[in-house]
């Protein structure tokens, strides 16, 4: 008697979220299947990736010194990273706002920021220097600075949350991206709190964490599978924002991406297992359920659009 596979469809479905405006414009989410089932359904909106670009000049390879090379400001940066035909989105990085470190001042990011929006027509996203206080004021002055152009601001924490819902969100009509720490229970809190104060569901991402992979990535595997599962099989409306996971930074920060060949002559080339790195924990990534990865090498980005071509 042959097989007769029965397709696993729900009743639910993720939110749409659009990110931008125009014919650049992308949207995440709207699948009412398991990530990449194509095999299940069709799938409304195929997984979008963007590049990571900081405000912070140095690169963590020569490859992305080489690739950035004559950029001397990071709308120099964002521009370049635009022109990658498999890029949906460019994410902006403040790393240098952090007080700990060069302490950038507002003023001055929302400069860049408004620079970048001058030579990007791709849909923005912008991250923060993970300074919980300072993130909610730049969130908020660049959220003013680009209204209109329908960015997503990551992240709003619990330690922020409301001051960011309340500027970015309410006052100036950006999407929220809502972050947790690789939890089922905190990602659903805090996705009622945003919605609690106003923000509609619709206009709220997840980044329920990240890692790179053999760095407890196990959690965060286990976690967007379950955030998943509820929101498509339990009709969790609380936890049916799209996921968006920033890949790049976590993957492009551990010893197998950054130490010399030199040290570790059997470990290989450092920019091959960066983008070894990059690639294996983004897939890993998309297979589980997050909508949209966030990259920072070239190569990692085609690789990434490769696959998800291929499943689509």
């Amino acid at each position: 008697m042959p097989f007769v596979k029965k397709p696993q469809v729900f009743s639910a479905k993720i939110n749409e979220l659009t990110l931008g405006t125009g014919d650049q414009a992308v949207t995440l989410g709207g699948q009412n299947v398991y990530n990449l089932y194509a095999f299940d359904g069709e799938i409304a909106n195929r997984p979008k990736i963007g590049i990571d670009v900081s405000d912070d000049p140095e690169q963590p390879s020569e490859g992305l010194k080489a690739f950035y090379a004559g950029c001397d400001t990071l709308a120099q940066r964002a521009a370049k990273a635009a022109e990658l035909e498999d890029v949906d989105f460019v994410c902006i990085r403040f790393d240098m706002a952090d007080p700990n470190g060069a302490n950038k001042s507002i003023e001055d990011c929302v400069a860049d920021a408004k620079a970048v929006a001058e030579a990007v027509s791709k849909p923005i996203v912008v991250a923060g220097c993970k300074n919980a206080e300072k993130d909610a004021d730049l969130f908020s002055k660049v959220s003013e600075a680009l209204q209109g152009k329908n960015i997503l601001v990551l992240s709003a924490k619990e330690e922020n949350y409301k001051g960011i819902a309340a500027g970015a969100g309410l006052a100036y009509g950006q999407k929220v991206g809502a972050e947790s720490a690789v939890d089922i229970n905190l990602a659903k809190q805090l996705n009622v709190l945003i919605t609690q104060m106003g923000v509609d569901g619709h206009n709220v991402a997840m980044n329920i964490g990240s890692a790179a992979a053999g760095y407890g990535f196990e959690y965060v595997v286990s976690t967007l599978e379950r955030v998943k599962a509820a929101a498509l099989s339990q009709n969790d409306t609380t936890l049916q924002m799209p996921i968006i996971t920033p890949v790049g930074v976590e993957t492009w920060g551990v010893k197998e991406s950054t130490a010399p060949e030199s040290e570790n002559p059997g470990w290989g080339d450092a920019e091959e297992r960066g983008v070894d790195m990059e690639v294996e924990t983004a897939a890993a990534c998309l297979a589980y359920g997050s909508d949209a990865v966030i990259l920072k090498h070239p190569e990692s980005i085609k690789t990434i659009a490769r696959l998800v071509a291929a499943l689509m």
